[in-house]
């Protein structure tokens, strides 16, 4: 994707520095992508593999828009220690974890580099460019392979006193369950609302249900989506289960925060019309009755573009401040 940008408009090099994938743009100061490209996250033992690929990607279009470059602002899925600019924990790039990210690339790229959260900057995106234009108060929950949120107040992005706000997916939603979470703790609401539960409530309830077409399927959320837009008995119960785990983890959000929008995102809300119904149920049923009636509950509508949009909307930000 390329489009020229305009004389003397200012660039942020953004990139989403996923597990699987490296997605990077270059954004205006509108909102604009002018360029994009998406690459395998590279693996290794060393913090140089990722290093190498992201000055490797921003060396694409710094020697046609390198002038116009502000910043870069690099989102990673895991908690960052903003004051120290270190990757604190990052589960899926564990080379990162405790290394001095903002550093490194900052002395690669030559520009100011800033380092937040993928979920955090997700939730900005949405506030910016989509589903929550104009509101000032908002959460947003990722339902991918786990679940990530993004708690925004007053309009400023609340990182909380240790950098890791914001962990919806590991609030508790089932305390007597056994299931075991990658934090250390059990019955979290990424185990029941999540990509990889779908996947897993489904294998574990096969056996009760003989005539589900799942048994002749390689089991992926996608298709087991797509099992339960056929009718398919057993989809229709797990996602029925997932709209309800959810629906508890959005009413707890909606009694703590009081947000005016609550922005839903990642691969799972595909399912939306298989567990909105039971998720408002539960959240009509379990938050305060008069918050719960003016809290909007919406789809995000940037699609994978929002951590992106939300870096570069930061990274502007804080050049605005200096």
């Amino acid at each position: 994707m390329s489009d020229k940008p305009g004389e003397g408009q200012k660039l942020v090099f953004a990139a989403d520095l996923g597990g699987t994938y490296l997605r990077v743009a270059l954004v205006d100061e509108s909102g604009k992508i002018h360029h994009q490209a998406k690459q395998r996250t590279p693996k290794g033992d060393s913090p140089d593999y990722v290093v190498d690929a992201l000055a490797s990607a921003a060396e694409r279009w710094r020697s046609e828009d390198g002038r116009r470059i502000a910043a870069a602002s690099i989102m990673v899925p895991g908690t960052v220690d903003n004051e120290n600019a270190v990757v604190v924990q990052a589960p899926n790039l564990p080379a990162l974890a405790g290394f001095p990210l903002k550093a490194v690339l900052e002395e690669r790229f030559s520009w100011p580099v800033l380092l937040e959260n993928d979920a955090n900057a997700a939730a900005v995106g949405e506030m910016w460019m989509g589903a929550a234009r104009g509101c000032r108060d908002v959460v947003s929950v990722t339902l991918g392979t786990g679940v990530g949120g993004g708690v925004i107040l007053d309009g400023e992005l609340w990182r909380g006193a240790h950098g890791s706000a914001g962990e919806i997916g590991h609030s508790t939603v089932d305390p007597f369950s056994n299931l075991k979470c990658k934090c250390g703790n059990t019955g979290c609401l990424e185990m029941f609302a999540s990509a990889t539960a779908i996947v897993r409530m489904t294998r574990e309830d096969l056996p009760h249900f003989a005539k589900s077409v799942l048994h002749r399927e390689e089991l992926t959320a996608e298709r087991v989506y797509d099992a339960g837009r056929g009718g398919d008995e057993l989809a229709l119960s797990v996602f029925k289960r997932f709209g309800v785990y959810l629906g508890i983890g959005l009413a707890n959000l909606i009694n703590i925060i009081d947000p005016e929008i609550i922005v839903i995102a990642g691969g799972a809300v595909n399912g939306w019309d298989l567990f909105a119904r039971d998720m408002q149920r539960e959240v009509a049923e379990r938050a305060v009755r008069v918050t719960a009636q003016q809290v909007k509950i919406a789809v995000a509508e940037c699609g994978d573009n929002a951590g992106l949009l939300g870096a570069a909307r930061l990274a502007f930000d804080k050049l605005a401040g200096e």
